[in-house]
């Protein structure tokens, strides 16, 4: 059976390779770290676009494996990606021309060929049939300067009112610097967040299990976290220990109703902000107590030929680790930002992020992760949600809310600092000293965000007992039923923040 399976992996590599910047699945390299090779085959027929191929390998090994149910998860969640991708990739090259028309009315033929083969229209080959990612389109606009000039109309893309300097980022650099401290600002908010389960997505009757995110209790950056109601009542809130923190609840599905969860605190969040001296900065790389924010964790950090190749190119001969900090996050910060499949659908997110040339923040944030702890610099991962006010968007902005995912990175003598490289420089801020807040993001962070996680993939508390539709973050909630898990297609969420005002 393996012989076999690694023939078709063999078979598929040759078919589906393409230099890096291209659209093609990147190696997973699961199978250098996974001792079950049957599975790390499979994912490799599934990255390769082999559906069929992977389809009967799965059969195989199935049946190869009896009734164990741990022996035959990783292999049937396989099966599931595939589903996943398939509901990434919905357009067909006919459909991709006809958006593209619509926004350029004398499109070229010429022009989507070079876009496609360039890899700036996200596409997969899968059994054969060139297949779009659902996104593909908008996310061209934005990773191309080229492209988005051709637009018949040059309306604006709608970022978060924390992507350019204002006057909140001064406030805090200034209290900060004025006070010694680099907790400040603190701010009251209250926050509602929801999860509704379609009308019969799940048999009346039934159980319906629910998570919804929650705030981890994490000091100087959130404090003071009190659950004030849910719906239903019973709940069960994670405990503070948890890395990726939810609000457990159940309640049975209802004939032609939705299935509504509900959750609603109150919290105080500081700005942060931290002026970084260069030559203060120490080697850690051999600290024991850092030695798990320095390691590979596959499959999606790992130390990958390619990601060594990047890591030498910007790095060149430096060796002082906030310096070597500054040029990886500045590479990455040029990667431009573009809407992601899922997670869950993707088998090494760092190595992706860079083949593809484009990518999201927790792509940008895994890959300068991996590029860190590469060089011997600890780093670890944080997400949640970024809100707004009219105090800081505008009145036009005060309802933005948006999944967000960032990091922290170690600098001694400073700690544990934050590091938004998504958000990433602000070229030309200063404060009103004069002082520059390029770097703000690289020690600092604004108090309009939330963490649910100081980590990725990790358990829940309660577990789940079905595979999670996002595997890796936890920002918009999970559900199932005895039946399964439900998909992201089966069910929306909603997210509202208050800030009190004294």
């Amino acid at each position: 059976m393996l012989a076999a399976l690694a023939l078709c992996v063999g078979m598929g590599a040759a078919v589906d390779a393409v230099p890096l910047g291209g659209t093609a699945e990147p190696d997973s390299h699961a199978g250098q770290h996974d001792p079950d090779a049957t599975v790390a085959a499979i994912v490799a027929l599934v990255d390769a676009g082999h559906f069929r191929q992977a389809e009967s390998a799965i059969d195989l090994a199935l049946s190869a494996r009896g009734n164990s149910v741990d022996a035959q998860q990783p292999v049937l969640f396989e099966r599931e990606r595939m589903r996943r991708i398939l509901m990434d990739f919905t357009l067909e090259p006919a459909d991709v021309e006809q958006q593209l028309r619509r926004q350029i009315p004398d499109l070229r033929a010429a022009e989507v060929d070079a876009w496609s083969q360039s890899g700036l229209l996200e596409h997969r080959l899968i059994d054969g049939r060139t297949q779009y990612f659902k996104r593909a389109v908008s996310n061209l606009f934005r990773i191309s300067p080229e492209a988005a000039a051709r637009r018949a109309v040059q309306t604006p893309f709608r970022d978060g009112p924390m992507e350019s300097a204002n006057a909140h980022h001064v406030a805090i650099a200034e209290t900060a610097l004025s006070s010694a401290q680099s907790s400040v600002l603190p701010q009251r908010i209250r926050v509602t967040q929801s999860l509704t389960v379609n009308a019969d997505a799940v048999p009346a009757g039934e159980q319906v299990r629910a998570w919804i995110p929650f705030p981890r209790q994490i000091p100087g950056q959130q404090e003071d976290i009190r659950l004030l109601q849910t719906e239903p009542d019973k709940a069960q809130v994670a405990p503070v220990s948890a890395a990726q923190r939810t609000v457990h609840m159940e309640k049975p599905a209802r004939a032609g109703t939705p299935t509504e969860f509900s959750i609603q605190y109150e919290m105080t969040v500081y700005g942060r902000y931290h002026q970084i001296d260069g030559d203060r900065v120490q080697s850690t790389a051999d600290d024991p107590d850092l030695a798990e924010s320095l390691a590979e964790r596959p499959p999606h950090i790992v130390f990958t030929p390619a990601l060594r190749a990047f890591s030498r190119n910007v790095v060149g001969d430096e060796t002082n680790p906030y310096r070597i900090t500054q040029k990886l996050f500045a590479a990455v910060d040029r990667i431009p930002w573009a809407g992601a499949r899922e997670y869950s659908t993707i088998s090494n997110i760092s190595e992706h992020a860079l083949r593809t040339g484009h990518a999201d923040c927790g792509q940008q944030t895994l890959l300068l992760i991996t590029l860190l702890r590469l060089n011997g610099i600890p780093a670890r991962w944080q997400s949640g949600m970024v809100y707004s006010d009219s105090q800081v968007g505008g009145a036009d902005r005060a309802d933005y809310w948006n999944l967000h995912d960032w990091g922290q990175v170690y600098l001694a003598p400073y700690g544990w600092v934050p590091m938004d490289v998504t958000t990433g420089r602000l070229p030309g801020a200063m404060d009103g000293q004069g002082r520059s807040l390029e770097w703000f993001y690289l020690g600092g962070l604004d108090a309009y965000r939330i963490a649910f996680n100081d980590d990725f993939g990790t358990q829940f508390q309660p577990a789940k007992r079905h595979f999670r539709s996002d595997n890796v973050d936890s920002q918009r909630g999970e559900v199932e039923w005895s039946g399964g898990n439900l998909y992201f297609d089966q069910w929306t969420y909603d997210f509202n923040a208050e800030v009190l005002r004294p």
